[in-house]
This record gives structure tokens, sequence and C-alpha cells, in this order.
């Protein structure tokens, strides 16, 4: 009896890291709407994006690398290469902390950048406009 509980124990953490291990490749789809920076959290909800102070909307949601959420508070004085979302009223709403790859790809820094740019929902890549 206790080996076979032992073995399914096993069996249940070794398909969690699996599972871990493959949410972690899986490419995510950033909104088109979604501008790329430094972030950093001073003090929450108060940050800078770009050397520029920015705040936390209420509810404001952080993904880490392995796109599971992340607590302001645990980020806290990290300098962090994310794409993020500002809600109507300036404040930041959605932030996603990119792994090297997503970091690679050529993103829009500003809103008037996005306006020369045309981006591919698809394939996820901002080219420039010909």
């Amino acid at each position: 009896m206790k080996r076979c509980v032992r073995t399914a124990l096993v069996a249940i953490v070794v398909a969690a890291a699996s599972a871990a291990t493959i949410a972690q490749q899986l490419p995510r789809n950033f909104p088109a709407t979604a501008l790329r920076g430094e972030l950093v959290i001073v003090s929450p909800p108060d940050a800078t994006i770009d050397g520029r102070d920015a705040r936390l909307a209420p509810g404001a949601r952080i993904r880490g690398a392995n796109n599971m959420l992340v607590l302001s508070g645990t980020v806290l004085g990290q300098r962090l290469t994310v794409n993020y979302t500002v809600d109507g009223f300036g404040l930041v709403k959605d932030v996603w902390v990119l792994r090297p790859d997503e970091a690679a790809k050529p993103w829009p820094r500003s809103v008037e950048q996005a306006q020369e740019m045309v981006f591919d929902p698809l394939t996820q890549i901002w080219s420039q406009r010909r």
C-alpha cells in the first residue's frame, strides 16, 4: 500500500514538473496595444517604465516569464524587460515579464512607434510599414 502511494506521488511530481516546463516553452500572445519597456517597481503601486514615473492600476496583473502571476512586491527594485498595456486612465494594467527569446523580437516602445509599424497577430511580429 505504501509503495503504491509513493509511486503515485512521484508520478504527480514528475507530471507537474513537465507541465511547468512545457508552459515555459509555449509562445505567448501579446495584444497589439502592448508596448515594450524596462519596468522597475519602486513601491507598489508606484513604478517606473523606461525611467518615467508610472503607476500600477488597481487589479494590475504581472505575469512572470513562466506566465504565472507575480506579486508586485516580489519584484521590488528589479529591472525587468516587459510588454505592458495601459488603461484609459494611463495606469499600467497588464505586464508580461519577457523571456530572452521574446525580448529579442522587435516591439514598439511607444504609441508613435506602433503607428509606424504593422503587427501580425499570428506570428506576433512587428514590421516596418512599406
